[in-house]
């Protein structure tokens, strides 16, 4: 959420952001217009109130030398009455400019590139030599080596849903671990979050208007299954004061996945791209607003190292205006090479967020007693296990029918170096 201070002072600063990402303005215009009359409606109110201690005391005195006071009385009823009904349209007032700010999307840095679409995206650099060689459709490959089921999954669940069996289980975990040692040695301590979120806190953590519809939602519970533990990980120091020497906090995220979307049919439909449900490890920092750009290098630094120790081929590109969504003022993507499509594919996002977040949930820093500031919150994916699998399956598959085991994850497999043997 934005500072309401900069629609009072500055809005053309939020209209010309809105404007690069090809976005009315008339969102500025209606919560300027709401934040004036809900000020009006308060100053209003603090003259009513100083009427009714003036009118209250009149009315004591009036009693005490035993005079008639109805008409004092009266004026007092008056003003009760209209006191509730302004008290209830202030309400109202603040709270409809306060979804609006909710509403209103983070100011983007300087070098997010102007586009409509994805295929707007600049690339920024790439690593690793692309295969250029033809390989079998993923899914239906690991169905017939025996390592995975789609079929029998959506029986249980439905589509987008899948069983994974003996080595490719096993190379779930290992992408896991990997991360997660690989994190922790640059000092990022591991959290097993709640997989479920109440809205008030989900609602601090992103717009649901932008997201509601990809998430699932307990029925008759204030409750929802988690996106990515992301969103758990923001929420934790809500309403908290972080020491300042405490900061950067970093933390690595471990859970499933829930995600309603699977996105186009096509022949990966059936496949590990996009699934319901599926693993991740994450990178959440709090920090201050000094250290944020810095450290959003740092964190596509840490995801690229996962890669290439995987020896995956990818590129990085910057997310453009029409494609960063609403939380981000920049984000960086990692898209592996994928054979068989000919294109690289998305598998790591990483974003700073600067104090959006941290304004809608309360997070702030300072020392007892002195001056507190909004931290700001980042967070980038270390390795989603469904995306990058299929990155191994296509990259490392044998002529013989096979996958082999990246080097570097032959320790997390005992030892196993090939799959489908």
């Amino acid at each position: 959420m934005l500072d309401i201070r900069l629609f009072r002072e500055n809005p053309e600063i939020v209209r010309a952001d809105l404007k690069k990402r090809g976005q009315s303005t008339k969102l500025v215009d209606e919560i300027i217009d709401l934040d004036k009359r809900w000020r009006v409606g308060l100053k209003k109110l603090d003259e009513m109130r100083h009427r009714k201690n003036v009118v209250s005391e009149k009315i004591a005195g009036l009693k005490r030398a035993r005079k008639p006071a109805e008409k004092e009385i009266s004026e007092m009823r008056k003003l009760d009455a209209d006191m509730r009904s302004l008290e209830k349209e202030v309400r109202e007032l603040k709270s409809k400019r306060d979804e609006l700010l909710m509403r209103s999307p983070n100011l983007l840095h300087k070098s997010v590139p102007i586009g409509k679409d994805d295929s707007d995206n600049v690339e920024v650099r790439r690593w690793g030599k692309p295969k250029k060689v033809e390989v079998q459709v993923h899914g239906e490959f690991i169905e017939k080596l025996g390592l995975a089921s789609f079929e029998q999954a959506a029986k249980v669940a439905g589509s987008g849903f899948v069983f994974l069996k003996g080595g490719l289980a096993l190379l779930d975990f290992a992408l896991q671990r990997f991360a997660i040692d690989e994190l922790a040695k640059k000092g990022f301590t591991p959290v097993l979050p709640p997989f479920m979120m109440n809205r008030k806190a989900y609602e601090g953590v992103t717009d649901l208007h932008d997201f509601e519809d990809v998430m699932y939602k307990i029925d008759e519970e204030d409750m929802y299954l988690i996106a990515t533990s992301e969103h758990p990980i923001a929420a934790m120091y809500m309403n908290d004061v972080l020491p300042t020497e405490s900061l950067p906090l970093k933390y690595c995220g471990i859970s499933p996945s829930f995600r309603r979307e699977v996105g186009r049919h096509g022949v990966d439909t059936r496949g590990l791209f996009r699934m319901h449900q599926f693993d991740k490890v994450e990178q959440f920092v709090f920090c201050k607003p000094e250290e944020s750009w810095a450290i959003h290098e740092e964190l596509i630094h840490n995801a690229e190292s996962l890669y290439q120790k995987m020896e995956l081929p990818y590129r990085i590109v910057n997310v453009c205006t029409g494609d960063i969504g609403t939380v981000a003022a920049k984000k960086y993507d990692l898209e592996v090479w994928s054979p068989r499509q000919g294109k690289y594919i998305e598998a790591v996002s990483c974003s700073n967020c600067t104090d959006y977040q941290a304004r809608r949930l309360n997070i702030k820093y300072g020392s007892q007693g002195g001056d507190k500031q909004l931290v700001h919150t980042l967070n980038s994916t270390a390795i989603a296990t469904s995306r990058t699998m299929l990155a191994i399956i296509e990259n490392y598959q044998t002529k013989e029918g096979t996958i082999k085991v990246p080097k570097v994850l032959v320790p997390y497999m005992n030892g196993i170096k090939e799959l489908g043997k």
